[in-house]
């Protein structure tokens, strides 16, 4: 693999904590992926809204995945490990011990999942404060952050629960304190989700107006009172016990980890770009937007100086890049919307059964059937008379309302795989209209943005990209790996080995552009009249809200 001249190879170890499952990759210096593997966990659904986990089932998973990709490798050459997660919200007892975080008692059950909107009441209340804190967050703080969550526990399960907790940590700072022993939190979580600012700290104020004065009388150690930068290296490195769990040697360097969309930006927002003929090139990094699309999809711009987005999450200092501010669009069901109207549709088996028989996946299948079925038009233009509004679990930003439904105009009683075709191909046209009613938001605020690196599940998918690209008329830069967060969560642990000077030099040298994707330009004008109707469709859902409000 290498001249015998060249010093051995540094490997870094990324773990990734997804919604269904972990992921784990060794990665070298250079950024490449040497060996993957994941394992699903478990998702519990008690009722409508309610999404948990169990914080064992997911260390017991993190185990499993990085035993196997560092099997076989010389140990002295793994530098460092990094975590990132969803932003979950995990409870422990004082003793460390999992806490229910439901009505039926399951201890084991100890995780409020991202996704989980039970706290929408809890979340109205707070926003009704108007505190300062929330002019961070767009303006409107989101049911998927944690002090709504926090607050639900304490008006819905005080005894079995809120009063026995220990700690509440996201769900990446409890992978280093279960790597380290080390409560530290990460700059990342409590910024992005918990109200904390890097000037400023935790502000009484809010915790007391919300009603949860309690976490201010013990100087925040529930919630996290000493607080590292991503990448900054925790406590000493692995504990002997969580070495032996991990397969790896004791004292290697943990990283202070990332929620999984802010790894993911880390992965490709600072890839080197030169000879690509990119906007963006000889720019400064503000001129890119990371797209980290999974089962929903984050958009990340950064800036030098705070910008204040309404809808849009942010400014965080330091919470992705250190020394600038990040900005954090997002559309709440992406993957998991496509998946939803896919296996929904009445010709799914049919699909299923044509797709298999091909060995193709479902969507590699659809895509060459939308390509059969254009004839000479361009694929986008199927849609002419088929709309779809994609909040079918509300909308995040920039509109920040809950409340919003899906849409889908111009339904026939077509049953076929004709049909199915035209829906998938609307509802990614619909997220990519999304993605453009972001970007533009973020514009008109002070963004300066040329082109998208797109990263995630979604971005294997090319339908996908060059919707988003010819839709938002911007060029696309996929990662050349594609499990991008995989790498931003290695980059982390590059950083904490002190390999690196800085995260910026690690990401300039792991994170590499694989492919790009231009806009059709001569499309512009269908996709301008897509976007016309797109907005219309929420202006009008509005209206029918309004009508039958007033009966």
């Amino acid at each position: 693999m290498h001249s015998k001249k060249q010093a051995p190879l540094k490997y870094y170890v990324g773990i990734d904590v997804g919604s269904a499952s972990v992921r784990a990759a060794l990665v070298d210096e250079f950024g490449t992926v040497v060996a993957h593997a994941d394992q699903p966990i478990q998702i519990w659904e008690p009722q409508p809204d309610h999404y948990e986990q169990s914080s064992a089932d997911i260390w017991a998973a993190c185990c499993l995945v990085t035993k196997k990709v560092v099997c076989g490798v010389d140990a002295s050459r793994i530098r460092g490990v990094g975590f990132d997660a969803t932003c979950s919200l995990v409870v422990v007892d004082k003793q460390f011990q999992p806490l229910a975080v439901n009505c039926e008692g399951q201890n084991y059950r100890n995780v409020i999942m991202w996704m989980d909107h039970r706290a929408v009441s809890q979340v109205e209340r707070i926003n009704a404060t108007q505190h300062r804190v929330l002019s961070y967050v767009g303006g409107v703080m989101s049911v998927e952050m944690q002090p709504p969550k926090l607050l639900w526990i304490k008006e819905n399960l005080q005894e079995s629960c809120w009063e026995k907790a220990g700690y509440f940590f996201d769900l990446p700072d409890f992978l280093s304190w279960k790597a380290t022993g080390v409560t530290a939190r990460s700059l990342c979580t409590v910024v992005c989700k918990w109200t904390y600012t890097s000037d400023g700290g935790w502000d009484d104020s809010f915790w007391k107006m919300i009603g949860l004065e309690d976490l201010v009388k013990d100087k925040y150690e529930k919630i996290g009172n000493h607080v590292l930068s991503p990448g900054e290296s925790v406590g000493k490195g692995l504990t002997p016990e969580a070495a032996k769990d991990l397969g790896l040697p004791a004292g290697i360097a943990v990283a202070a980890s990332l929620i999984d969309a802010h790894a993911g930006g880390l992965g490709v927002i600072g890839a080197d770009v030169k000879g690509y003929n990119l906007p963006c090139e000889n720019e400064p990094i503000t001129s890119r937007v990371a797209m980290i699309c999974g089962t929903s999809s984050c958009h990340m711009g950064v800036s030098e100086t705070p910008i204040f987005v309404p809808g849009v999450w942010g400014p965080y200092f330091s919470a992705m890049v250190p020394g600038l501010w990040l900005n954090e669009g997002g559309q709440s069901a992406t993957g998991k919307l496509i998946d939803h109207v896919v296996r929904g549709h009445v010709a799914f088996p049919e699909l299923q059964s044509k797709a298999a028989a091909s060995a193709h996946s479902i969507y590699t299948y659809l895509n060459s059937h939308l390509d059969l079925i254009k004839k000479s038009l361009p694929v986008g233009f199927l849609t002419v008379d088929l709309h779809v509004w994609p909040d079918f679990h509300g909308n995040r930003s920039p509109l920040t309302d809950l409340t919003l439904k899906g849409m889908v105009v111009g339904l026939t009683l077509s049953r076929g795989l004709d049909e199915l075709a035209l829906l998938y191909l609307a509802t990614i046209q619909a997220i990519a209209l999304g993605t453009r009613h972001i970007l533009e938001t973020m514009q008109a605020a002070g963004h300066h943005i040329n082109t998208l690196f797109l990263c995630g599940g979604l971005s294997k998918n090319p339908l996908f990209v060059q919707m988003h690209a010819d839709i938002t008329g911007k060029p696309v830069v996929l990662s050349k790996e594609v499990e991008s967060v995989l790498v931003g969560a290695a980059i982390l642990g590059a950083c904490a080995s002190g390999d690196f000077v800085s995260i910026q030099e690690a990401m300039a040298k792991m994170g590499k552009v694989g492919r790009v994707v231009q806009p059709n330009h001569e499309h512009k004008r269908f996709y301008d009249k897509k976007y016309e109707v797109f907005l219309k469709l929420v202006e009008h859902q509005r209206e029918y809200r309004s009508i039958m409000n007033s009966f």
